[in-house]
This record gives structure tokens, C-alpha cells and sequence, in this order.
């Protein structure tokens, strides 16, 4: 399986109480990333995920996983769960992961929290597998470095991760209360908001 990161985004909703945790993301399709720079005297190495290169997958219904750092032992939700929902379009994938007050009692979802709130958690990162179909990638020489088109992949996660593969990979944090601003206008406290 592959991991790879984008310049996506993941906001964190608390509902009052804490009874609820929201946590959504935006992973956006187009944003190449050098995966290796080639070392010395080595070709570089580029990605990029094509428009709804996932959507096979997603289209089908199949069980997807939002977990922490590709840890299929550290599930957060999911499609089968009922507390994972997905959206694909031709800019990005849009997912929203409910967390339940019974998983954040589990130990490494409060560990998870944690990091999250202290500013390490990085990015978002989609794993995946190259379908095993004609043209599901391409691969070209583009300026001295090798470029690969993602065209059609089985994305099997999402996840939470620390050090995503992509250097702009972007992540916000939000901790709201209900109330505690107009809906819709966009105001946020500045110590609850963190962006990469």
C-alpha cells in the first residue's frame, strides 16, 4: 500500500459537552509533490493524484478507514461504522469523521487527541493501491525529474499523520463550542487554531 500526503486540511469540532468530536478534511486532487529529490546524483521523484482518482473505490460503497498514522490498529471511524463520510469531487476529497465519547475514552484516541491539540498531528495522508488496470498511472520525465500520474487507485484510509509525504500538507484545528459564535461567520479564536 501507499501513503501519500496532500495539501489538504483537517478542522476539529467539539460540540458542548464533548459529547460529539467532528473532525473533517479536505484532501484537494492536482498538487504535485517531490517525493525524493534525487540525492546527489539521482533523478528526482514526483507524484501527484489525478481528479477523482479514488472515486472507483469510494463510488462502490466499500469500507474506507480514517485512522491515526496508517495504523489499521488505531481506527478513528469508518463506512461500515457509520461514523465516516465521504465526497468526491473533481478539486478534492472531503471526508467527516465522527468520534463517538465511548472511542475517545480509548487510549490511544485520547493519545491521538492530544497530539492533535498540541500541534503535531501535520497532515492528511490517503492509503492507497495503484488499480491493477491498464492506465491507472503514467509516468514521464518532466524537467530533470520523473513524474507519476495517479490516475486510478483503491483507497483503502485516510489518516492523520505527523510527517506527511507532501511538504505543503496542511492541517487546522479547530476546539468550538456551541454558541460561542454567530453560525456562518467564520470567527474563530486564535489560541484554538493552528495552520501549517
Amino acid at each position: 500500500m501507499l501513503w501519500g500526503g496532500h495539501n489538504g486540511g483537517l478542522e476539529l469540532r467539539r460540540s458542548e459537552g464533548g459529547l460529539i468530536t467532528v473532525l473533517r478534511g479536505r484532501f484537494p486532487y492536482g498538487a504535485p509533490t517531490v517525493l525524493w529529490d534525487g540525492g546527489r546524483s539521482g533523478q528526482a521523484r514526483k507524484e501527484v493524484i489525478a481528479p477523482r482518482a479514488f472515486a472507483a473505490r469510494i463510488n462502490s460503497g466499500e469500507d474506507i478507514y480514517f485512522l491515526a498514522g496508517h495504523d489499521f490498529e488505531k481506527p478513528l471511524a469508518s463506512r461500515s461504522a457509520g461514523s465516516l463520510t465521504l465526497e468526491d469531487s473533481d478539486e478534492a476529497l472531503t471526508f467527516e469523521a465522527r468520534i463517538s465519547p465511548e472511542m475517545r475514552a480509548v487510549s490511544y484516541v485520547s493519545d491521538f487527541m492530544a497530539a492533535l491539540e498540541a500541534n503535531l498531528i501535520k497532515g492528511i495522508s490517503p492509503g492507497f493501491r495503484v488499480a491493477p488496470t491498464d492506465h491507472a498511472e503514467s509516468v514521464r520525465s518532466e524537467g530533470g525529474a520523473i513524474l507519476r500520474t495517479v490516475k486510478n487507485a483503491e483507497l483503502f484510509e485516510i489518516s492523520a499523520v505527523t510527517r506527511p509525504a507532501y511538504p505543503s500538507a496542511q492541517i487546522e484545528a479547530r476546539a468550538w463550542r456551541a454558541n460561542a459564535y454567530p453560525p456562518d461567520s467564520g470567527l474563530v479564536h486564535s489560541l484554538k487554531r493552528w495552520r501549517l
